[in-house]
């Protein structure tokens, strides 16, 4: 059945699961018993053929051998991706902006961002989030520019919820206003600081009880203040809510930090508390070893975001060194201003080749290694459940189920996590499941007729 949202998109009814997911008394998500049945899943660490399984309220509860052979083991499963940075707006803004430096695209994409309707915002929301379901993403973290529209921020709300995925809604926060963005954040943008962090506790109580949670979002070092910085911190850490800050991206954070605070980005953030073990800090193309050891001892994560940092000539993160120090790593394609997809598999396979070509070694970043940071790597910053070595009993029942045989430029399969990390795509995902709700089966939107958005984007003007 398709209806239409009060934003203007067509809705589907949830369709049952199909094509490699056999439901064994009806839909998880309503507390009944769900599984995928006689599957590969990738757990403890490896491969493990011929297993069911079993998802009761929305989480794991075991992984067995298969109760009902098919014949047909060609299906792959594998816990979903954790996408721990873009901005959902920007799907309408492919393209924009090419080839110029990043202070540049900046003031572009905020003129769009002003000019944001909620109808528009809502569209963007919706596309982005399908994009990324359908690159078996499961969970998004959402970096909202500040903007003074309830109107906006409810229909991002809406478009999660229409569209099912996990999300940490950061809203965006600043209080410090310079229309150059060098020392400050777009003015036409922002509201008072007191006024904003009301507004996250409205939408903290709107949110409540769905998989929706919320985050702040600070644009970077150079657009808060001190007193701001002390009181974004303390309303953060009394609600335990994590907060993502774009960080050291380019030069310009240490540049214009140095001039304006007499101290380094990671200084000057460290001097005034403001790193601490639910921070996410963005991109750190620039991060050094001080930093890294700073970052390391306050426990603040990283969001690896590589196709971005490329696009815009940002440069390359120093990911093996983070890690090596024990900075916890995750995964993030960015906005699609500046990606300008929204597929985790490109940035996944994007990720461990770019750190291998610049360090000229072949054996940097495989299969395992990735799959842990596209899956948990930030996690802990996040307030999410742990996810390292694959699909975890007791944990979330948010799964991703591959088959090769979707795409033969994929075929054959040597080794299937070899195959996913050189030749995986959005062609080989099959079915979605977030909470044990299945999102996305034979490749398509459960919840969304793809066909009828798909005519309301190509109508959009741009």
């Amino acid at each position: 059945m398709t209806t239409t949202n009060s934003s203007g998109a067509a809705v589907t009814a949830a369709a049952p699961a199909s094509g490699g997911v056999a439901a064994f008394g009806g839909d998880a998500a309503f507390g009944d018993v769900a599984a995928f049945g006689d599957v590969t899943v990738y757990t403890a660490g490896g491969w493990r053929p011929r297993c069911d399984i079993h998802v009761v309220d929305g989480i794991v509860t075991s992984i067995e051998p298969t109760a009902r052979p098919t014949g047909n083991t060609s299906g792959y499963v594998i816990p979903g991706f954790v996408n721990t940075h873009t901005h959902l707006q920007q799907s309408l803004m492919r393209g924009i902006a090419e080839c110029t430096p990043l202070l540049e695209w900046l003031l572009a994409v905020g003129e769009e961002s002003v000019a944001i309707t909620p109808e528009r915002a809502y569209l963007a929301a919706v596309s982005a989030c399908l994009e990324l379901l359908r690159s078996g993403t499961t969970t998004v973290v959402e970096h909202m520019w500040p903007h003074p529209s309830g109107e906006v921020h409810d229909a991002v709300v809406r478009a999660l919820h229409d569209t099912g995925i996990r999300a940490i809604l950061g809203r965006g926060v600043a209080d410090r206003p310079d229309p150059t963005r060098k020392w400050g954040f777009e003015p036409r943008l922002m509201q008072p600081l007191g006024d904003v962090l009301e507004h996250v506790d409205h939408l903290r109580n709107e949110v409540t009880g769905s998989r929706i949670s919320m985050a702040l979002a600070v644009p970077n070092p150079r657009s808060v203040t001190e007193t701001g910085m002390r009181t974004i911190r303390e309303f953060a850490q009394e609600r335990g809510l994590p907060v993502s800050i774009h960080l050291l991206e380019t030069g310009t954070d240490e540049q214009m930090c140095l001039q304006n605070s007499g101290f380094g980005a990671v200084d000057h953030l460290d001097r005034n508390d403001f790193l601490w073990d639910r921070v996410l800090a963005v991109h750190c193309v620039e991060l050094d070893d001080p930093g890294q050891r700073v970052l390391a001892a306050r426990g603040v994560a990283v969001s690896h975001n590589p196709l971005s940092n490329m696009r815009l000539g940002s440069g390359v993160a120093p990911i093996p060194a983070m890690l090596g120090r024990g900075v916890a790593v995750g995964l993030g394609v960015d906005g699609a201003a500046s990606n300008d997809t929204q597929d985790m598999f490109a940035t996944l396979r994007t990720a461990a080749y770019l750190q291998r070509a610049v360090h000229r070694r072949a054996d940097l970043l495989g299969f395992a290694e990735m799959l842990d940071i596209a899956c948990g790597g930030a996690n802990s910053a996040l307030g999410l459940p742990p996810v390292v070595g694959g699909v975890t009993v007791g944990g979330p029942a948010d799964l991703t189920l591959l088959r090769f045989d979707r795409d033969y430029a994929t075929l054959p399969v040597r080794d299937p996590g070899a195959s996913l990390l050189t030749t995986g795509s959005r062609s080989i995902v099959d079915t979605v499941m977030v909470g044990g709700e299945v999102l996305v089966a034979d490749g398509r939107s459960t919840r969304i007729d793809e066909a009828e958005f798909t005519e309301q984007l190509a109508t959009l003007e741009v």
